[in-house]
């Protein structure tokens, strides 16, 4: 008689599992292109999927081999972990200030004139040391991870210094490194032009011969990000800034078009994995990305914040671009960080299909990232998987982000959902 093998795993049944497989990298996506699977299972060995299919077939084969087996009870319909591709959720301190002087009528920008803004938040974790800020981090990915997030993009950008923002990647390192939900650091240090430097030219300079080098050296990231606006960086600035960077080795991605047009420019020129903002991009930004095979990252969390419109996701998947949603999770714009609800609510808003709004926190999200392991529950892609607790999945986005996860595996371990 066989032994039991402890190395395999049969999860299920579900209702559904939607496994995200098979969809069109860009454009839009037709409900009808969705993959589900009634009455699924995913059977796991190690970190990784092995197969899906119909659970009475693989339980036939698990009863076989003695495989394990991970009963669900109740109705689920399963889906691949969600993937948040754009947030800065490592900082100190709280901008309700800001967030006051907002809805009294100040603008975004001119609260950032007046040394509020980033600027306040740079002060804050200057202050705040590694011990707290990842404390502070660790919390923040705990609530992510319980909301089916298994996989987040984290920036620095709040430090500013060489010293600060090698600090703020070592927190995102140290955390990673202990916590279920994967973190992917990407280096901002140029967000703003710091108080200690007049001129933005001279300070990019000073990022890409004292800072980049050492990123490398010490492999805190292999990426890096601009914000291209007025308060920020100029077009012709950050082009030869990334640039450089790109000759150095990092991958790139640009904060574009969140008050006026030209980031994207910039995000084409450079040929950067992805532009992200995008609020005031036309038609002629979106075909630049589009001819550039640049992912477009919309924010929905910081039009709710800040009280302005949405990136124009519609047009943007009809224009042929590879649609991602994340949240921008920060203390500024964007303090809600949920990234089921901001999806939710942007398909609403923009009359995304459901397939649309799924594959943008999920297969998109991850092609957003450079990530090929992830995003699909398919052969060989990670076990990183979120059950939601109904039967069926076009209710996920129906309650528009109260319905939330109930199970999570990562790479294949359970984690406590939702009870």
């Amino acid at each position: 008689m066989k032994s039991t093998d402890t190395n395999h795993t049969l999860i299920g049944p579900f209702s559904q599992i939607l496994t995200m497989e098979n969809l069109p990298v860009a454009g839009p996506i037709a409900d009808g292109r969705l993959q589900v699977l009634e009455q699924g299972g995913v059977l796991v060995q190690g970190e990784k999927i092995i197969k899906t299919g119909r659970y009475t077939q693989l339980h036939h084969e698990a009863v076989e081999h003695k495989y394990k087996l991970e009963l669900i009870r109740e109705p689920m319909v399963l889906l691949p972990g969600l993937i948040d591709a754009h947030t800065h959720m490592c900082f100190a301190g709280s901008r309700a200030s800001d967030y006051a002087l907002r809805v009294a009528g100040k603008s975004y920008l001119e609260i950032a004139r007046t040394g509020g803004g980033i600027l306040d938040s740079v002060r804050k974790t200057r202050d705040a040391s590694i011990v707290e800020l990842v404390e502070l981090l660790k919390r923040r990915c705990d609530r992510h991870l319980s909301e089916g997030v298994t996989t987040c993009e984290v920036k620095s950008g709040y430090g500013l210094t060489v010293d600060d923002e090698l600090k703020m990647l070592e927190v995102i390192r140290l955390v990673n490194r202990h916590h279920a939900l994967d973190l992917v650091p990407t280096c901002l240090a140029a967000h703003m032009l710091p108080p200690e430097f007049t001129d933005a030219e001279v300070y990019l300079a000073h990022i890409v011969s004292e800072l980049l080098p050492q990123v490398l050296e010490q492999d805190l990231a292999g990426r890096v990000d601009i914000f291209v606006e007025d308060t920020a960086f100029t077009e012709k600035a950050a082009t030869k800034y990334l640039l450089a960077a790109k000759d150095m080795g990092f991958d790139l991605t640009v904060h574009a078009d969140q008050f006026s047009t030209g980031g994207s420019r910039v995000a084409a020129e450079a040929g950067s994995v992805s532009a992200d903002h995008l609020e005031a991009s036309t038609e002629v930004e979106i075909a630049l990305l589009q001819e550039a095979g640049t992912v477009a990252t919309v924010l929905p969390g910081a039009s709710l914040g800040l009280g302005m419109r949405y990136a124009p996701a519609r047009k943007m998947l009809d224009g042929g671009l590879c649609l991602a949603i994340a949240t921008d999770w920060n203390p500024g714009s964007a303090p809600m960080g949920d990234l089921l609800l901001q999806a939710a609510l942007l398909g609403a808003s923009e009359k995304l299909m459901t397939a649309e709004t799924l594959a943008a926190i999920t297969s998109r999200a991850a092609h957003a990232l450079y990530l090929t392991d992830r995003g699909i529950l398919a052969t060989g892609k990670l076990a990183d998987m979120i059950a939601f607790p109904t039967e069926n999945y076009k209710e996920i986005l129906y309650f528009q982000g109260k319905l939330k996860p109930k199970i999570i595996w990562k790479k294949g371990n359970r984690i406590s959902g939702r009870t």
